[in-house]
């Protein structure tokens, strides 16, 4: 990472990007251009790994990319704010981001399914949900293993204590 500086280390305030992103953009490889899907996700780490769920339909372009090459990078960003200035070359934004690279998988055991699910939807809603074998067998759940990950957060310029 070129900027150590905005380099955001410490797990809860990864936690805290994660838990306030909304979308999470999956990036995957489609011949001579990269394929990037908005998606909707839940995630957990488990020791050292993030891992990320994400759910669609049960066929299609995401998945077939999937089964020719499970490679893929995610990024999810929130607070992003755009910061003006005097001079074109002077705006930015504040934001906080996390980029994770790691293998997708399709998951095809229903209560594999349905546990991924429930956490999707506690980080989406806050709130549990059961979720059955039936409601998990209706759509395709993809789980994302990333063991390298990093964050990094640009809060803008820090205003001085009055």
């Amino acid at each position: 990472m070129r900027r150590k500086d905005r380099e955001v280390t410490d797990i809860a305030e990864i936690r805290r990007i994660l838990d306030k992103a909304d979308i999470l953009h999956m990036g995957l490889f489609d011949g001579d251009y990269p394929y990037v899907v908005p998606v909707h996700y839940g995630y957990e780490f488990r020791e050292d790994t993030l891992v990320f769920y994400t759910h669609g339909a049960k066929e299609g372009h995401k998945l077939d990319l999937i089964r020719k090459d499970p490679h893929i990078c995610v990024q999810v960003d929130c607070d992003v704010e755009t910061l003006p200035a005097k001079a074109a070359c002077g705006y930015g934004s504040t934001f906080a981001s996390v980029i994770a690279k790691g293998k997708a998988e399709i998951l095809e055991d229903p209560a594999e399914k349905a546990e991924a699910l429930k956490i999707l939807m506690k980080c989406q809603t806050g709130m549990d949900f059961p979720i059955n074998g039936a409601m998990a067998s209706a759509v395709a759940v993809l789980k994302i293993t990333a063991s390298e990950f990093t964050a990094k957060r640009n809060p803008g310029p820090q205003k001085k204590e009055e």
